[in-house]
């Protein structure tokens, strides 16, 4: 694709970020069949290809509006298009930049700002979410059927073990996922590695840089890269994240941080040591097989690999192959390249759009009658559990579950 950018981007980071995704679109289309808000809408300019000719009409200085950003506001960010693009086109990247670009040019109503401002805010703040998850919890019973779905229920936190192994990992703890990082590091725990949480860390930065904010996203960076640092001069292995979907974003930080002269070689390693649970348990297979209880019965599980496990780290079928071998029964489901409509903030902002694809994906889920659903990432887990009653768990619970104490 021939690209003209203007003055006011052509000779920035972005710039040359986005002429280079630019020129590598050849337009072929293989990725408008993938895209789930195509499918549901039918519009070309609610599939990659029309998004990605409005971010080449905004970056070349034409006139937008906001119906540029009703587009790009409804894509979900799955990168499900770039799974198949034979021309390697970093989609996912370009929208952040069409995005953060918008929000300077494209002024919203004053109630979309005060409400996307709120989100980020409190979903990247632990203390501002709990306090608000509690207050849903209490006023569940006075709250619309559709928006009390959305507050999930309380979840016991068991025992995270005390660090007292010589191998040692990190751990993002994160905003919204303290059991399902505590249920990590009791696995790891088995095999010898403590998991270790770093006073400091938090939020990973997505939900700002998804949203066009992207110093706050960097400022979420250098914070957590300033809490792990000094366990990684200290030989810490890796940083293990069990929401895919910050995984995707901490893998990143290298090109968040590349033009920051301080933190970009410290970025750049902390995205090279990110881990998702399941490249860990594989590369630990050998050592956690004779661990695993092969004698609690059959159990059929549907698994949900979520679109940053599959399309943004590329990992997809690697959760699959260690849930058949702890004895598990997985259940074929249909379109599973599909996102469930969750997205982070999506089922909040697009809240139609999001609940028909969580309608379809929980009929694919459900379509061989599964005893439990399973996934890799917090923000799936509590969307799909919204609509269904049929058990949804986090893997890593299960295989915490499945394991031997030794």
């Amino acid at each position: 694709m021939e690209t003209n950018l203007a003055d006011f981007i052509r000779d920035s980071a972005d710039g040359r970020d986005a002429d280079a995704i630019l020129r590598a679109c050849v337009h072929c289309g293989f990725c408008t069949a993938t895209c789930p808000t195509y499918q549901l809408l039918g519009d070309e300019l609610d599939g990659p290809r029309g998004r990605i000719y409005l971010i080449k009409q905004l970056l070349e200085g034409a006139d937008v509006t906001a119906k540029t950003q009703l587009h790009l506001d409804r894509c979900l960010t799955c990168r499900s298009c770039e799974t198949v693009c034979p021309s390697g086109v970093r989609y996912g990247r370009l929208v952040d930049i069409g995005r953060r670009v918008l929000e300077e040019r494209v002024r919203r109503p004053v109630g979309q700002r005060v409400r996307r401002w709120l989100l980020r805010k409190s979903l990247s703040n632990p203390s501002l979410f709990a306090f608000a998850l509690g207050a849903g919890r209490l006023a569940g019973p006075f709250l619309p059927a559709s928006l009390a779905a959305k507050v999930p229920p309380t979840r016991a936190v068991r025992p995270w073990p005390a660090p007292r192994h010589a191998r040692k990992m990190l751990a993002l703890a994160g905003c919204v996922q303290p059991a399902l990082a505590a249920a990590l590091a009791r696995v790891l725990d088995r095999v010898d590695i403590s998991l270790i949480r770093a006073p400091g860390g938090g939020c990973c930065g997505a939900i700002s840089e998804h949203l066009g904010a992207r110093e706050e996203a960097s400022t979420v960076a250098r914070r957590n890269i300033d809490a792990w640092w000094p366990h990684i001069k200290q030989g810490a292995e890796a940083i293990v994240v069990t929401a895919s979907g910050c995984g995707v974003t901490v893998k990143d930080y290298g090109h968040l941080l590349r033009d920051d002269p301080q933190y970009a070689d410290k970025a750049r390693m902390v995205g090279q040591l990110a881990r998702d649970p399941v490249e860990v348990i594989a590369d630990e297979w050998k050592r956690f097989a004779p661990l695993v209880a092969m004698d609690h019965g059959p159990q059929r599980v549907a698994f949900h690999s979520p679109c940053t496990l599959q399309h943004g780290q590329q990992l997809n079928g690697r959760v699959e192959e260690i849930l058949e071998a702890i004895g598990l029964e997985l259940a074929p489901v249909a379109d599973g390249h599909l996102c469930c409509g969750s997205a982070g903030t999506y089922s909040i902002l697009q809240p139609a759009l999001s609940e028909q694809l969580k309608i379809n994906k929980l009929a694919a889920l459900e379509a061989s009658a599964p005893d439990l659903i399973a996934t890799a990432n917090i923000g799936c887990l509590n969307h799909l559990a919204s609509g269904t009653q049929r058990p949804v768990r986090h893997w890593v619970e299960i295989f915490d579950a499945r394991l031997r104490i030794r």
